[in-house]
C-alpha cells in the first residue's frame, strides 16, 4: 500500500536511479454509464526528470494490462491504457526496458525512461495487478 487512501502500486518499473509507476487509488470509484474509474496516477522519478499525470483505470483496463504483461513476457512491446482518452504509456522489453511516458491529449510531452528492471519484475507487476483487482473489488 503507497498511502492511507488505499492507494496500490499498479505496476513498477524500477532500478537504483530511477522508476516509473502506476498508482491506483482503490477507493469510490467515478461512474461514468456502464464503467467505474478509479483515480490513478503515472509517476515518473529520476535525477534529470520527476512528474506526475493523473489519469482514470477501469477493470478493463486492468484487463489490458494483464494482456500487456503477456506481450512483455513474450518480448513484445506493450502501450497502455487503450483508447487515448488520457495519459498514456509504452514499454519496450529491450536490454534496458524502456518507458516512455505520453501526457496526451493535454501537454503533448512525452518521456522516455531506460530502466534495468531486476529479473522478477514481470512476477512483481502480476502480483501488484492481482492486489489492485482484490482492493477494487472491495471498493465496489
Amino acid at each position: 500500500m503507497v498511502d492511507e487512501v488505499q492507494a496500490f502500486e499498479l505496476f513498477r518499473f524500477a532500478d537504483s536511479v530511477q522508476s516509473v509507476t502506476v498508482e491506483v487509488r482503490c477507493g469510490e470509484p467515478l461512474l461514468m454509464e456502464e464503467e467505474r474509474y478509479y483515480a490513478a496516477e503515472i509517476v515518473v522519478e529520476s535525477g534529470f526528470v520527476t512528474g506526475r499525470v493523473g489519469l482514470r483505470v477501469s477493470l478493463e483496463d486492468l484487463d489490458e494490462w494483464e494482456r500487456c504483461l503477456d506481450a512483455l513476457q513474450a518480448d513484445e512491446g506493450a502501450e497502455w491504457p487503450a483508447g487515448g482518452r488520457s495519459a498514456w504509456l509504452e514499454v519496450a522489453p529491450d536490454d534496458p526496458v524502456e518507458v516512455t511516458v505520453h501526457d496526451s491529449p493535454s501537454t503533448q510531452i512525452a518521456v522516455r525512461v531506460p530502466i534495468d528492471v531486476g529479473s522478477e519484475w514481470l512476477q512483481e507487476n502480476r502480483l501488484r495487478l492481482a492486489d489492485v483487482r482484490k482492493a477494487v473489488t472491495r471498493s465496489s
